[in-house]
């Protein structure tokens, strides 16, 4: 298995976008191709088709790669519930939560988790498109790191670095990066690509010939800004500028530990939807319908609304006839109390609820991650998604349910399993169920519920547009890139592919 490292001089320079993208572009060459990522950290993940827990951008670059996804794309995920701790997640299982220190000595372990993802991953595939964490010159990270160069010594592959030229110092991020690597490492460097460019490329060109000749390392591209890209996002929450008419106005409250925002990306993404995100700290703004998103630390995020007079927000809101949604921790809060008896997500054990519907919740160590399929108790109408939560709620409340989810039973075959409620006045919904306005149909549905005289004609489809995208992406990765030189550096020749 041939394997190329993507690595970045900071956060957010373009390695997640690389990656899918060069994962579409050998796809398309029929390379049989596997994105990976040793460690991520990320409230934004995925339920997998072997039925664990990865990043959201090794979900896409799955897709990118036209393969199922797997937990070795991602073996280790770190998903914050404070500032200074988080859950680990070992090959898409939650392991226990750890504070930093106890996680830094743990790293070792952490790693022989990783080489044998690795390792299996080399059985089956042919080229391997791995993604960095982060900064690979952290200097306080370095000492058994596993996320960047650490992995990349240990199996022995070239890395590339990315820089964001659209925020500045483009040069000195490259150039102090390399510097601050070890001589085996700025070996291992094999070139450069500089992302999001905007303008006349012939004005950078200084820049890139002196870059050349103070590092001897090739600038293997520059990717111009892509205005109208829109990819799942695994930590920023993107925010859409409409040129359609608006129909509907949607707020999500951004809770502090949000979690699985892509969940909104269909709504954000729709011309007749404004989709605002709004803080905890700001003030409700008029619209139709509020979400209350999922959580990582559910307690700690219902103290927070608390303190911040959100309760009364919220209660107006319904007063003037506004719908609210509360989708997996957000479903929670909803109701009249919250149980963390073994401390799952915090060390308080109980703690009240909003108290807009009757049921209760209490937290588990066991997580719940599924793909599934079902129906809206609304409409029957069918749709995908996925659960990934730790809890079970209970309560009269429930026994009006949201949607259907299909179980399989033993003795008799599938049955429909009710999930979530909706409310006696029809105002408030809660669900566990993530990925629900992906489909088109739902979209559709959630209009309606909102405001049956909506005007919207149709959902917006998602998986379609992510298709789009990424073929997008993947016809700039060929025009802006030198592919030849890549495929040098992978060690492919013409006859491999």
């Amino acid at each position: 298995m041939k394997v190329l490292m993507v690595q970045g001089t900071t956060s957010d320079a373009g390695k997640s976008t690389l990656v899918a993208g060069l994962c579409r572009v050998f796809s398309d060459l029929n390379v049989k191709t596997a994105p990976f990522k040793p460690q991520n950290m990320a409230l934004n993940s995925a339920v997998t088709d072997d039925g664990g827990e990865i990043g959201r951008a090794q979900a896409l670059q799955a897709v990118a790669a036209r393969q199922k996804t797997r937990v070795d794309f991602n073996p280790i995920l770190l998903k914050p519930n404070s500032d200074t701790g988080a859950q680990v997640i070992i090959h898409g299982k939650a392991l226990s939560n750890m504070e930093a220190d106890t996680y830094h000595d743990y790293k070792k372990v952490a790693m022989d988790a990783v080489l044998v993802s690795h390792q299996r991953l080399a059985t089956e595939f042919d080229l391997l498109l791995v993604e960095g964490a982060g900064s690979p010159a952290e200097i306080n990270l370095r000492e058994n790191d596993i996320a960047n160069m650490g992995y990349a010594e240990a199996v022995d592959c070239p890395v590339i670095i990315i820089a964001d030229i659209d925020k500045g110092g483009v040069f000195a991020h490259l150039v102090g990066t390399l510097a601050l690597l070890s001589e085996t490492e700025q070996a291992r460097v094999k070139g450069f690509v500089i992302n999001r460019f905007r303008g006349d490329i012939a004005l950078l060109q200084s820049g890139l010939d002196w870059l050349e000749d103070k590092t001897n390392k090739p600038v293997l591209g520059v990717l111009p800004y892509i205005h109208d890209l829109a990819l799942d996002a695994e930590d920023a929450i993107s925010i859409e500028n409409k040129t359609g008419t608006v129909q509907l106005k949607i707020a999500v409250i951004v809770l502090p530990h949000i979690s699985n925002h892509t969940d909104f990306d269909a709504l954000r993404l729709h011309p007749n939807v404004d989709l605002q995100y709004v803080g905890i700290f700001e003030s409700l703004p008029n619209c139709d319908l509020v979400i209350l998103p999922g959580s990582k630390n559910v307690i700690g995020d219902l103290t927070h609304l608390k303190d911040n007079k959100w309760p009364a927000q919220i209660n107006r809101h319904l007063r003037y006839g506004g719908k609210l949604l509360g989708i997996c921790g957000g479903f929670q809060m909803l109701g009249h109390t919250i149980f963390d008896p073994n401390g799952v997500e915090s060390s308080t054990p109980k703690t009240k609820g909003l108290a807009l519907a009757d049921f209760e919740t209490e937290l588990t160590e066991s997580k719940i991650l599924t793909q599934i399929a079902g129906t809206s108790a609304l409409h029957a109408v069918s749709f995908n998604g996925y659960e990934i939560h730790c809890g079970h709620s209970t309560g009269a409340a429930l026994r009006q349910p949201a949607f259907y989810i299909d179980d399989y039973d033993k003795d008799k075959g599938i049955v429909k399993k009710p999930d979530g409620f909706v409310s006696d006045d029809n105002q408030i919904m809660g669900t566990y169920i993530h990925g629900l306005f992906d489909s088109p149909q739902i979209s559709h549905l959630l209009f309606d519920w909102i405001n049956p005289a909506h005007g919207i004609k149709a959902g917006f489809d998602l998986n379609r547009h992510r298709e789009e995208q990424l073929d997008q992406l993947a016809d700039s990765l060929r025009a802006n890139l030198d592919m030849q030189k890549i495929q040098q550096i992978i060690g492919m020749t013409h006859e491999s592919r």
